[in-house]
Parts: C-alpha cells; structure tokens; sequence
C-alpha cells in the first residue's frame, strides 16, 4: 500500500473558496473628483492621502519602505513576527479581516500563526484594488490549505458595513500606522465604526507609530534619495491623468515637517512659483502663489495614553500593547468594552 500524502487542492476547489464582492460603481468614483472640488478651493488647500496609491504611488511606496530613514513598516514586521503566537493565543481568532490589505504581505505572519494553532478559517480582505485583492486570494488560498478567502473590493472608509459577518472570534487588522491619516475627530469616529464590526469575541490589531525625536521622524518621511519627494509629487500625476489637470509636479517642492502641538508629520507640496492650473474635467482653475502650500498627508503620532483616550471614546478597551526595544512603533490589541 502506498504511504498517504496530502492531496495538492484542485484549481476548482481554490476557485470555490473564494468569494469576491465589489462595491465600487461609478458613483464612487466620484471620490477623487468631489475630494478635489472640496480641497482645492479651501482657503488652505489639501487633498487626502488616499490618492497617493495609483500604480506608480504604490511602487513608489514599496520603495520608500525600502529607505534606511523609514522605520515604520521594518519595525511593525519585526514585533508581528515576535507576538503573532501570542495574538493567535489572546484571541483564537478563525477569522481575520484587513482594512487596507493591499498585497498581505505583513498579514502572512499572522495568517502563519493562526494556521499553526489550528484555528485558520476564512481571510476577509477589504482593499479598492481588485486585481490585488483576486492575486492575493489565489495565493493565500494554494498556501494555506482549507483557508476560504471573502475580499470585499471597496474603500474601508464607506464599505466597512459591507464586510460579512463573523464566522467565528475574529481579529480585525488595521497595521501601517493608517490610522494616523485621520485627523482626532474622523480618527474616532471611524474606530467607532470599526467597534461595529467586533462582538465579545472579537479583537482590533491596529498599528500606531508612536512620538519620538522630531529629527527621526522628518527623515522617514523625507529620505535622502529623494522616493517620498516623487511618491508625494506623484498625486499630481493622478490628476492629471484621472481629471485632466495641468499640473507640472517639477513646480512643487515636498515638504515634510514634525507640528509638535498637533504631534504628528504634515506632508505639504510647496509652490516654487505663482502659477494658475486648470483642472479640465472640474472646469476648476486653481491659483497658487509663490510659496503657497498644499497639505498632502497628516501623520498622526501616539502615546499610550492618546491610543487609549481615542480607543475609549470608540466604545473599545486595550487589551495588550506590543512595542520594540526602542519605543519606535506599537501594535495595540483592543476589544469592545464590557460595559458597552
């Protein structure tokens, strides 16, 4: 008799254990457009840095993350590979859902974990990019043998009720320090909407880069070969492509500053010249002056103290904090309060 070996899966049976569905229409992409409108005719001007992610900003941001300056996705990696047996512990996940999934590189680490305590079921990625998200479920599914993947193709800001329910304890993963693009009002009200998604089960892993040394932090977002300055100047590529602007970005210098009140970075595109650009799809004439700047990114910087005061105005509790021997970066497990 033949010894029994592991049956590879069929390509059929990898296609039945991915479910993929789309949310985004022709009303959604109005976002770029409406955010424009809104940001450009401010009196000081600024975009979101969602728009930074085309195909050029997301290689672009591979490649930052590559610099010796920026710290936070190397960091981040190193305290999942340490603590990912423990979370997999603390929360007998069978479930873990990612807002902002993009390629799941870092998730794999969990995904290991879960997988080697024998609780791995069903992976729930949320991203806009569908050919990323569908790349990504075929992979994840041949790897992980049993593993049914569900990718909700959305923006995590609107479609966050679009996520399936839970199939059992599930941890919600928000890493990278993502959270930090919201400003404290919008950052709250979106944790809230994450609490949504948690019952008593159920936990939110989120990464948060934590305040340090001004110095330290000007230089991870303003390396000396120069990647951020293209990766900021490149959203205005993406108007100029998508809404038919004229922006020249070789009259924009980038600019990344620490504003200690507010502890956290300002990335900013500073007009080397007074010039007026038209945004033909928007019939939107935008003037700069000489010097004038538009905000491209906040970056949000914590304390525990701040994390703890933002996850308790969301109705949710800290369970663990995980950091690295110098302090640069923290993941914070959290669950919802018990008195909520």
């Amino acid at each position: 008799m033949e010894p029994w070996t592991p049956r590879q899966p069929l390509a059929e049976d990898l296609e039945d254990a991915i479910q993929i569905d789309s949310h985004l229409d022709a009303g959604n992409e109005r976002s770029l457009a409406d955010d424009v409108l809104d940001g450009l005719t401010r009196p000081f001007k600024e975009l979101p840095p969602k728009h930074f992610y085309d195909a050029r900003g997301a290689e672009l941001f591979d490649q930052i993350c590559e610099q010796p300056e920026y710290y936070p996705t190397r960091t981040e990696r190193a305290i999942l590979e340490e603590q990912a047996e423990l979370l997999a512990e603390l929360t007998g996940a069978v479930e873990l859902v990612e807002l902002g999934s993009g390629t799941a590189a870092k998730t794999r680490v969990l995904l290991d974990a879960l997988f080697a305590a024998g609780t791995l079921e069903r992976y729930v990625p949320v991203d806009v990019t569908e050919s990323m998200v569908r790349d990504c479920a075929r992979e994840l599914t041949s790897e992980y043998p049993g593993l049914r993947v569900h990718g909700v193709i959305g923006d995590f800001e609107r479609h966050l009720d679009r996520v399936p329910p839970a199939a059992g304890p599930r941890i919600v993963a928000f890493l990278g320090g993502t959270i930090g693009n919201f400003p404290p009002g919008s950052r709250r009200r979106f944790l809230r909407q994450i609490a949504r998604l948690l019952g008593p089960d159920d936990h939110l892993l989120m990464g948060t880069d934590l305040v340090k040394d001004p110095r330290v932090l000007e230089a991870a977002y303003d390396d000396a070969q120069g990647v951020t300055a293209a990766f900021n100047r490149n959203v205005l590529q993406v108007l100029n492509r998508e809404l038919q602007a004229d922006f020249d970005p070789d009259d924009f210098e980038h600019v990344a500053l620490f504003d200690p009140d507010n502890e956290w970075i300002e990335m900013r595109l500073r007009a080397r010249r007074e010039h007026t650009t038209l945004v033909r799809d928007l019939d939107l004439p935008v003037h700069f002056d000489a010097g004038e700047e538009l905000r491209t990114e906040i970056s949000a910087k914590f304390t525990p103290g701040r994390l703890e005061g933002d996850l308790s105005a969301a109705g949710l509790e800290l369970v663990r904090w995980l950091t690295d021997p110098e302090a640069l970066f923290a993941l914070s497990l959290s669950r919802v309060r018990s008195d909520q």
